[in-house]
C-alpha cells in the first residue's frame, strides 16, 4: 500500500483522493483553509465531466441536484435576436453518451467530500498550509511535504491540486504569478421565485456584445439562477470574490437589450473576479511529485471544462498507478507520473489555447460581430455539435487531440 499525500481539498484534489483510494491505497489531503468548502456559484459538467465522475463512482450523487440542460442559446446582446441554438438532448446525448448538466459548484465539492469521508482510506486535514516540499534520498525515495507550522507529512508520493496559485507549481516550475487576462467577471445567484416565469428556462444562455458578454442557467435542481456577465476591462490587477455594487454591473450592460437587462437587475450580492490563467508547460512532474486541475493547467472560463480536465486528470493518474501493482518501487512510480503529465498535456493546451480564442468571437464588435452572427446562423445542428466534440466527446483523456475546429463554442461562466 501507498501513501500519497494530495496537497488542496478543492474539487481535483478531493476527486484525487477518490481514484486513488480505490486502488488500495492511504490517501491524506492537506487542505490550507480551516475547513473543507468551496466557493463560486455554477459550474457546468459536459459529457466529458460526467463519464469521469461515473469512473469515479461519484456521477449519481451528483445528478441528484444537477440540472440538465436542454440548449445552449446565443443571442445578439445589443439587438437581443438569437442567433443559434444548440440542442443538448436526443441527437447530442445520444452521441456522446450523457446529458449536459450544471451544478453548485459547492454541490460538486460537497458530493466528493461525502465520498471521501465514508472511505477509511482518506484522512482529510483542513488549516493545513503547505509551504513546500523535498525528496527524501532513503531506500524508498519518499518525498516529505513541509507544512506552515513546521510539521510535515511523508507520503511516497505527492500531487499538487493547490489551486492556480499552487505552492507546489512555484517550487516544481517556478514560473511565477499566473497571466491576468483583463477581464473581470460579476457572479450572482437569485432564487427561483424572483424570476419571472417569462424569463426562466433550462438552458444556457450567452449574450454576446462589443468587449462583454452575459451567461446565465439555473442551478441547485432549479432553485436559482447563475448569473455571470463578464467586461474586457483591460484590468491588470487579479481579485477574487470581491464585493461590487448593483449599479456598476447593470451600467456595464445598459446597451444590451431590455430582457438581458432585466436579468441582470434581478441580481444581488455582487461579487467580482478577475480572470487568470498560464501558459500550458512542458511537463507537470519533479520526481514523485505531479501537479493536477488548476495547479497544472488553469484555463479561462469560457471552454467550461476547467473542472471537467480536473475529473480527467484524476481518471488518467489513477489508471496509470493501477497498472503498478500495490506497493511499487520510485522508479516505476516516476515513470507512471511522467506518464500521466505526458498524456494529458496536449489535450489540456488546447482547451486552454480555445478558451482564450473564444473571447475574439464572443466580444466581436462591428463588422466581425455580423460576421460572427451570420456563421452561427447558418450552421446546422450536426455542426454545431462537430464543434464541441473533441472536447466533450471523448471517453479517451490521454488520446492525441484531433485538430481543433475553427469554430470555437464557449460556453462557460
Amino acid at each position: 500500500m501507498m501513501h500519497v499525500v494530495v496537497v488542496g481539498g478543492g474539487i481535483g484534489g478531493l476527486a484525487t483522493a477518490i481514484g486513488v483510494a480505490a486502488l488500495g491505497h492511504r490517501i491524506t489531503v492537506l487542505e490550507r483553509s480551516p475547513e473543507f468548502s468551496e466557493l463560486g456559484a455554477g459550474i457546468q459538467i459536459a459529457p466529458n465531466g460526467l463519464h469521469a465522475l461515473d469512473r469515479l463512482g461519484v456521477g449519481d450523487l451528483v445528478r441528484r441536484r444537477a440540472v440538465r440542460i436542454e440548449e445552449l442559446r446565443f443571442m445578439d446582446g445589443l439587438s437581443g435576436a438569437a442567433v443559434a441554438r444548440m440542442p443538448l438532448t436526443g441527437q447530442y446525448q445520444e452521441r456522446f453518451g450523457q446529458p449536459y448538466l450544471v451544478v453548485h459548484r459547492g454541490e460538486l465539492h460537497t458530493a466528493l467530500l461525502q465520498r471521501c469521508r465514508q472511505n477509511r482510506l482518506i484522512t482529510l486535514r483542513a488549516g493545513c498550509p503547505v509551504t513546500g516540499y523535498r525528496h527524501e534520498q532513503d531506500r524508498r525515495a519518499q518525498v516529505r511535504v513541509q507544512l506552515a507550522d513546521g510539521g510535515d507529512v511523508e507520503g511516497d508520493v505527492v500531487i499538487g491540486a493547490d489551486g492556480v496559485r499552487s505552492t507546489v507549481r512555484r517550487q516544481l516550475l517556478d514560473d511565477g504569478e499566473p497571466l491576468v487576462s483583463g477581464i473581470t467577471v460579476y457572479r450572482s445567484i437569485v432564487p427561483r421565485d424572483e424570476v419571472p416565469d417569462r424569463l426562466w428556462n433550462s438552458a444556457v444562455t450567452w449574450w454576446a456584445g462589443p468587449g462583454r458578454h452575459f451567461v446565465h442557467y439555473p442551478i441547485a435542481g432549479g432553485d436559482y439562477l447563475n448569473l455571470a456577465p463578464s467586461h474586457q476591462d483591460g484590468a491588470s490587477t487579479a481579485v477574487s470574490g470581491v464585493p461590487v455594487e448593483a449599479s456598476r454591473v447593470t451600467s456595464i450592460f445598459a446597451e444590451f437589450a431590455p430582457q438581458a437587462r432585466e436579468l441582470l437587475e434581478l441580481g444581488r450580492d455582487w461579487r467580482s473576479w478577475v480572470l487568470v490563467d498560464r501558459d500550458p508547460q512542458a511537463t507537470w512532474c519533479d520526481g514523485q511529485v505531479a501537479l493536477l486541475g488548476d495547479a497544472a493547467h488553469p484555463m479561462l472560463h469560457y471552454a467550461a471544462q476547467g473542472a471537467c480536465q480536473a475529473l480527467e486528470d484524476v481518471v488518467v493518474l489513477s489508471d496509470h498507478l493501477a497498472r503498478l501493482g500495490p506497493d511499487p518501487g520510485p522508479e516505476p512510480l516516476r515513470t507512471a507520473l511522467r506518464r500521466y503529465a505526458e498524456g494529458r498535456k496536449r489535450r489540456t493546451a488546447a482547451i486552454t489555447r480555445a478558451a482564450r480564442r473564444s473571447t475574439e468571437l464572443w466580444h466581436a464588435a462591428g463588422e466581425a460581430a455580423t460576421a460572427r452572427n451570420d456563421l452561427l446562423a447558418r450552421m446546422s445542428v450536426q455542426e454545431l455539435h462537430d464543434g464541441v466534440a473533441w472536447m466533450h466527446g471523448t471517453t479517451e483523456f490521454d488520446q492525441e487531440v484531433p485538430a481543433v475546429p475553427e469554430f470555437l463554442v464557449g460556453t462557460g461562466a
